[in-house]
């Protein structure tokens, strides 16, 4: 099983991204909401992976995706926002991040394969 973290402002889009990656197999380690908590969060408890919504209250998630998939273990990002146009081919690309996923296709996405270690 994989370790995610979740980073969303929405307390209630968080719990519902928990349940969703709870029923595919992957365990959440935490839940925050800015990109100052994710940063801590990821350094301390080296998550596998993390989904991360584009519109953070502190910065932007797609610079935060870059910044999580630089760590040294490498792990897997998914960029997500209510906004189905939020992020482009080139801007996963260039973030380093595995996939852009729209909120509304969560629970439908193959999120086991797309956050879960190789």
């Amino acid at each position: 099983m994989g370790s995610v973290l979740v980073v969303d402002d929405d307390p209630v889009f968080r719990g519902l991204a928990r349940r969703v990656l709870a029923a595919g197999g992957l365990i959440v380690v935490a839940e925050v909401a800015t990109v100052a908590e994710a940063i801590a969060a990821a350094r301390q408890l080296k998550p596998d992976a993390a989904l991360v919504d584009i519109g953070l209250p502190d910065g932007d998630g797609i610079e935060l995706a870059a910044e999580l998939a630089a760590l040294p273990w490498r792990p897997r990002v998914v960029l997500t926002s209510t906004d189905p146009d939020a992020a482009s081919a080139e801007d996963v690309r260039r973030s380093g991040a595995g996939a852009f996923v729209p909120k509304d296709e969560l629970p439908s996405a193959p999120l086991r394969h797309l956050l879960s270690p190789e």
